[in-house]
């Protein structure tokens, strides 16, 4: 293995706002692995919606839905500066006191939750997250705990693996909650996003059917991905046009844009339908008829993250090539701006993916765009 240098290049984010607060330096001082810790050197770093609003702090408060607040409503662990990043992967290069030296040198996906509790207690009630509660992967290297590295075989690039983390980790805790069970029918918004296209795969997994809410241009990638029929989100009549389409109202929906759209989300459901969220990128404040939600029966569930055995299952997907990953494109660290502008576009399907510049001819290159 190569030396591990005393300092690094990163991306910091040194306050909320907007693009000026990422600072790409190369005098980042290198973190040590701790005891029962490894340090990653980080190969590849997939881009998720998170980044975007612990950056603009825009989760408001429970009082006050404009308020410039972070992620962990009322108890953040967020402070500056911070490198952002859920979605590691890398191989280890050092190992902390505790962990045994074998360890050097596999290729790791990092699981970037932060469990507050024991191995066998699955409440995310207080989950935290690397890239808000301590350092992520928009770096050249990364402490993390070992246990939150699992070693990767599955023949994909480094490049490809950096799309399922925080995604698909998400997208199946949300249907572990709703209870999506085979045969049943899955109503996905925002199908073209990395939650949305992860719905969709593991809802096959599962033997349910998805249908997709997507902008025009997307269907195609959509079906190719499991995708049973699509809804354009702007349809005349959106609940119309799901049954059509589905033959009738559906089972559950998961939900990543919320916005205007919410009520007719709900109108879709069959009675006793199970609605599921882990996002609102149309707009997070929503007018609720609470006579819908009780007459009909229906469930609501938040979610966020996912818990330690969730992650398992995601590994063995992977590893069974259940799922594939969805990666549109890549950037280097060095362009990081550029790369969260076409994040921010989202006028792509699946995921962006950074690549530390050091390894940008071996990870990166091959699926950058033309």
């Amino acid at each position: 293995m190569t030396a591990v240098p005393e300092v690094m290049k990163a991306v910091q984010l040194v306050g909320h706002g907007g693009l000026d607060q990422l600072l790409y330096r190369d005098d980042v001082p290198t973190p040590e692995p701790a005891p029962g810790e490894v340090l990653v050197d980080v190969h590849a770093c997939g881009m998720n919606n998170t980044d975007v609003w612990v950056r603009e702090g825009a989760y408001g408060t429970e009082t006050d839905a404009a308020e410039v607040s972070t992620w962990r409503r009322g108890r953040s662990t967020l402070t500056f500066p911070r490198i952002q990043g859920a979605d590691t992967v890398g191989v280890i290069a050092a190992v902390g006191e505790g962990v045994p030296a074998e360890r050097v040198g596999q290729r790791v996906m990092v699981d970037f939750s932060i469990y507050h509790r024991p191995e066998g207690d699955d409440s995310l009630a207080d989950i935290d997250y690397m890239g808000h509660g301590r350092d992520g992967g928009y770096a050249e290297y990364q402490a993390v705990p070992a246990e939150n590295a699992y070693e990767i075989t599955a023949d994909i690039t480094d490049a490809e693996l950096a799309t399922f983390c925080c995604a698909y980790l998400t997208a199946e805790q949300m249907l572990v909650r709703a209870r999506l069970a085979a045969g049943e029918r899955v109503l996905v918004t925002g199908a073209s996003g990395g939650v949305g296209s992860a719905i969709v795969q593991l809802a096959r997994v599962r033997g349910a059917v998805p249908y997709a809410v997507t902008s025009a241009g997307k269907e195609a990638a959509l079906r190719e991905i499991g995708a049973q029929d699509v809804v354009l989100r702007d349809v005349d009549d959106l609940v119309a046009e799901v049954e059509r389409v589905a033959g009738g109202p559906v089972d559950v929906v998961a939900d990543l844009v919320a916005g205007p759209m919410f009520n007719d989300l709900l109108r879709v459901l069959r009675p006793e339908g199970r609605y599921t969220t882990a996002g609102a990128i149309g707009g997070p404040v929503v007018q609720l008829d609470l006579r819908t939600m009780y007459l009909k029966q229906l469930e609501l569930h938040g979610s966020s993250q996912g818990t330690r055995t969730a992650f398992r299952r995601l590994v063995r997907y992977i590893a069974g090539g259940e799922v594939r990953p969805l990666l549109d494109r890549t950037f280097r660290l060095s362009e990081f701006h550029d790369a969260q502008r076409a994040f921010m576009s989202k006028s792509y399907v699946g995921k962006l993916v950074v690549v530390p510049d050091r390894h940008w001819e071996q990870v990166g290159a091959h699926h950058a765009a033309p």
